[in-house]
């Protein structure tokens, strides 16, 4: 049940790997936290740690369709929207693109919308994906990218890029004060062990000793940033007062190869399962580092979580919700960013 008088919070996807960490976060500073989510891809065990918060209530719905009522009811209380109800792994927006791309395009009208009649501030979690499998490197917010509009990959990447065009639209006009975040590969407890990204992947193949998948040759870069970071730069980015309406990379700029994260996870895991290297898919991009200048100037903000202690506490995790209780994790260190 939330505060009858405050303001409130709305995130949409708020029950996914990312959105379930951002709501803890608001909900420890103190915020009115309203989760509004379809369960499509999320996993409902994600929502149990936020009800215990008297300030935290749920809202199964779909933002492809008109907002519901016990959204809409509370507009007048509405002060911070954060948008990030969409599938996020390739597996996932594959699944289904058309509702991947109403996702990302109706889903962002109805939210925006929202904001523009609650005069609230609103949040886009974008991706780095908008830069395609890039010929820039590192990728800048003024890269504008190398994406196949017609590939597999296309309902998520130009949806993305859509929504980014919409909301920008909304701030031109003088209809909505919005923030853009273009988050790039992240990580941590909580992920769903199906979702089909390369560090469950690895960590659950590693832990079950089932083969374990690398597509490509591993060569290919990621950089990959700890949950607890990102969601400190989200909120950062949301409580910021920029001087133009442009985009933000978020992500770690420590770029490593895949064969180097899953030496990493070998070693963590101790697994002697074996490596099986399969085709690389469609438009997978082959390298990705975000230049994150304009966050720390802007947001005073950068990662702190290492990955070897990222990917610790990860591992750890995964194998409490797989084989029960095989720790993973070295000598403690901090892992929660602080949330600016």
């Amino acid at each position: 049940m939330t505060d009858r008088s405050g303001p409130i919070t709305l995130v949409a996807g708020g029950a996914g790997f990312i959105g379930s960490h951002l709501c803890q976060a608001l909900l420890d500073r103190g915020a009115t936290v309203i989760c509004l989510d379809n369960l499509q891809t999320s996993r409902p065990v994600n929502l149990r740690r936020l009800e215990r918060y008297a300030e935290f209530s749920f809202v199964e719905a779909d933002i492809v369709n008109p907002l519901p009522l016990d959204i809409l009811e509370k507009t007048s209380r509405i002060d911070r929207i954060y948008n990030l109800a969409c599938a996020a792994s390739p597996p996932q927006y594959q699944a289904d693109p058309e509702h991947t791309m109403l996702t990302n395009v109706v889903g962002t009208d109805h939210l925006l919308r929202l904001a523009e009649r609650a005069g609230a501030r609103f949040l886009l979690s974008s991706t780095s994906e908008v830069y395609g499998d890039p010929e820039a490197h590192p990728q800048r917010e003024d890269y504008r990218g190398w994406v196949n509009c017609t590939g597999p990959r296309a309902c998520y990447d130009e949806g993305k890029r859509a929504a980014e065009a919409m909301a920008f639209d909304f701030a031109r006009m003088g209809r909505a004060e919005v923030r853009v975040a273009r988050i790039f590969n992240t990580y941590g407890p909580q992920m769903h062990p199906d979702d089909g990204r390369v560090v469950s992947n690895l960590i659950c193949q590693a832990l079950s000793g089932k083969n374990i998948t690398i597509y490509g040759d591993g060569t290919q870069t990621r950089s990959f940033c700890y949950v607890s970071d990102l969601v400190a730069g989200l909120i950062a980015l949301m409580e910021s007062d920029p001087e133009r309406n442009e985009p933000v990379n978020l992500g770690n700029p420590v770029e490593i190869t895949v064969n180097d994260l899953l030496g990493h996870v070998l070693a963590m895991t101790g697994t002697d399962a074996k490596v099986v290297y399969k085709p690389l898919p469609i438009d997978d991009p082959r390298r990705r580092r975000p230049d994150i200048s304009r966050a720390e100037a802007q947001l005073d903000w950068r990662p702190r979580v290492s990955l070897e202690v990222g990917l610790a506490a990860t591992c750890a995790w995964f194998a409490e919700e797989l084989v029960g209780g095989r720790d993973c994790t070295p000598e403690p260190e901090t892992l929660r960013a602080s949330v600016v």
